[in-house]
């Protein structure tokens, strides 16, 4: 995306700087005090977030001649959480806030949103994977604990997933308001997919139970089944992902972490 589309919406005075990201479609637009996040073709249900309080407010929605949308979201000073601060019951808190979301659920399902089996994930995933990739070892018995496990992975109290609750995806503003961004691959599926990542990635285990019950659950043995099921899964996405992207160290780093579930 070019920045000149954008700044038909906006003053000359304002200044548009790319924010980053694998995808490169995020902008900061700044003018004196002011700062706008800027984002093109974002999730088209940013405005039941941002009703919800789960993302920073949105300002404005405009579309381009070309079809693409632009939205403008509130500026927010804080910072990104740390891995360890990943185990703030605030974090608990919001992902329950989300799972539990009519609104956000109804939303989903407006915009003919299905729920995603686990059969169709490793599906897809498998038929997307890069073949040189599919050769390594690790990979090959991930795929084969995905495909003998599918039983335990079933679930049908459905929920809005966010799909990557990696601690750069979370915000803490100055005043300590938390918030969940980049929802460009919501679903709606098992909210264990968003909390086995976490408590595999973040949490120690012996804290496990005490996460989830500011959470609201139980870690039963049907919850620890489901949670890591996902986190094989989210671990051959995350490798699929960053090869696609050419950044192999992380592709690398996860092939590794591979280790530590096998």
């Amino acid at each position: 995306m070019k920045v000149n589309p954008v700044k038909h919406f906006l003053d000359n005075d304002w200044k548009i700087y790319p924010a980053g990201g694998l995808t490169g479609e995020a902008f900061y637009a700044c003018r004196d005090d002011e700062k706008l996040f800027l984002k093109r073709n974002s999730s088209p249900f940013l405005a039941v977030l941002s009703a919800e309080g789960i993302v920073p407010k949105l300002v404005w929605t405009k579309r381009l001649e070309n079809g693409d949308v632009i939205t403008a979201q509130q500026w927010i000073k804080g910072k990104i959480l740390e891995p360890f601060q990943m185990k703030d019951e605030r974090v608990a808190n919001l992902l329950k806030k989300i799972h539990h979301s009519k609104p956000l659920l109804s939303m989903l399902h407006r915009l003919g949103k299905l729920p995603i089996f686990p059969e169709m994930l490793v599906s897809q995933l498998e038929e997307q994977f890069e073949p040189r990739l599919l050769g390594i070892p690790n990979i090959q018995k991930a795929f084969r604990y995905l495909k003998l496990n599918l039983t335990v992975a079933e679930y049908n109290e459905w929920a809005v997933c966010h799909g990557d609750v990696n601690h750069n995806n979370w915000m803490m503003t100055e005043k300590g308001s938390l918030y969940l961004i980049d929802w460009d691959h919501a679903f709606i599926g098992d909210p264990a997919i968003d909390l086995g990542p976490l408590l595999y990635w973040y949490i120690p285990e012996k804290d496990w139970q005490d996460w989830l019950s500011i959470y609201g659950l139980q870690l039963d043995e049907s919850l620890r089944a489901r949670m890591k099921w996902y986190v094989f899964y989210q671990t051959l996405y995350s490798i699929q992902l960053f090869y696609e992207k050419n950044k192999e160290d992380e592709y690398l780093f996860w092939i590794d972490y591979l280790n530590t579930l096998l």
